[in-house]
This record gives structure tokens, sequence and C-alpha cells, in this order.
């Protein structure tokens, strides 16, 4: 049986006075791709820092192997990569500089070849590494916070609106970077409000509406989800 990376179990959570999570469950595997669908407001970046231990549940859990986000934080962030919707990288830094920095942040020391491995992962030009990052497109500056997560080389991956912003070849290049992340083992949670990007990338998709799962859809035997079906009722739930 394949062990469980991440589990909400009625997860219940208020921001500002205001319910945002009411009584979530779902359980992500290890090596799987789960895509959280959702429009503004429905909680999916809510979701995300409670896995994290940024926000505590009015009730339920919110697990990460087994280890409560609540009571034990710093184990369960050891476990975390978590790639914001816009990554704070310095635009005056290079590629290497930025990934030097931010690991020395965590003690870490990659050499060199370690930096060019990750950002040959992610396809980042050559001649473009030792530029600083105000010269980068929004997809080049997310192959290098991707490049980041990478070398941390944690188990769970937590994307927040990942493709914002990107044009298709980038959207396509990201989809790929995560494929393959999957497959080494790395379990992807990813919240977005892109119906044909979640469903293109991700092994199941969830429908998030007033911080509660109206319904998941499973990959196939094909290995695809059933867009349509997704989109008739994403577009129903949001005219509800």
């Amino acid at each position: 049986m394949t062990e469980i990376a991440l589990k909400a179990t009625d997860l219940q959570l208020s921001r500002g006075g205001k319910k945002v999570l009411s009584g979530m469950s779902f359980a992500v595997r290890r090596g799987e791709i789960f895509a959280l669908l959702g429009g503004n407001g429905a909680g999916k970046s809510t979701t995300l820092l409670a896995f994290m231990g940024l926000l505590k549940p009015d009730g339920g859990a919110a697990e990460v192997f087994g280890r409560s986000a609540v009571t034990d934080p710093a184990a369960v962030r050891n476990q975390i990569a978590y790639l914001p919707e816009n990554a704070a990288l310095y635009e005056h830094l290079n590629a290497w500089e930025n990934l030097t920095y931010f690991l020395s942040l965590s003690q870490a020391r990659p050499h060199h070849e370690g930096l060019n491995r990750a950002l040959d992962t992610v396809s980042l030009p050559i001649e473009s590494r030792d530029k600083p990052l105000k010269s980068y497109s929004k997809g080049m500056r997310q192959k290098v916070a991707i490049a980041l997560a990478l070398l941390r080389e944690t188990p769970v991956l937590l994307l927040d609106e990942p493709t914002s912003g990107l044009d298709p070849s980038a959207v396509k290049d990201f989809h790929t970077i995560v494929g393959q992340l999957s497959v080494t083992g790395v379990t992807v949670l990813m919240v977005t409000h892109d119906l044909y990007g979640a469903c293109e990338v991700a092994h199941r998709v969830g429908l998030l509406r007033s911080g509660q799962l109206v319904d998941v859809f499973a990959a196939g035997d094909d290995g695809a989800i059933d867009i349509a079906g997704v989109r008739d009722l994403f577009l129903t739930q949001k005219a509800a």
C-alpha cells in the first residue's frame, strides 16, 4: 500500500473572523500530483499554509507523513518545499547567487556542479545563469525558484498558482518538470484556478468551493482526467 504523504482530516480554519475551510478532508499518496482547483476565496492558499503549520486550524488536522503541522511544525517544514505564486528572489543577483544565498539560510553549501544540475533540470539557459534576475522573464524566474525547491531535496512540494502569468511554452516546461519529480517519488500538492493545466498535470483534481471539496476527479486507465466533467462542475459551482 502506497504511503500517505499529506492528509487533511475535517480541516476547519478561520481567517479574520471568516470561516475559510469548512471540514475539508483528503489524502495524497507519496509520488502523487494532487491539484486543488477553485476560484478566488475558495481556500486554496489557506490549505497550503495549514500544511506548513503557519495557520492554526479551528478544528481537524493537517498532517505530513503522519506528523501534525500544529504540534510538530519544524519537522513538517523539513519535509516541504514551498513555491509561492511570486517567489521572493533577489533581482540584483544572478541565478547561482540566488540559489547559494537561499540555501545558505538552511545551512546548505551546495557545489557549483550541484547548482548547475538543478538549473539543467529546469532548463534554464546556461547563458542566462550569470545575469541578474531583473533581466529574466517570469517563466525564467519561476525556473530558478523550482531549482531552489529541487535543491532542498524534500519529499513534498507545495505549489501556489505555479503557472500564473506564464506563457504556454513555460507552462509546458513546468508541467514536464513536475511530472518528472512525481516519477522520483516527490509528492506534489498544487492549488490553482487553471482548470486545463490542473487536468493536464495532476493524477487527481479536487474541486474546492467555500472551503469544502465538492468532488474529486481521478485520471482513468489512459492517464487522462475527464476535463469536460471537471469543467462542467467547476462552472456550475462558480455560478452557484
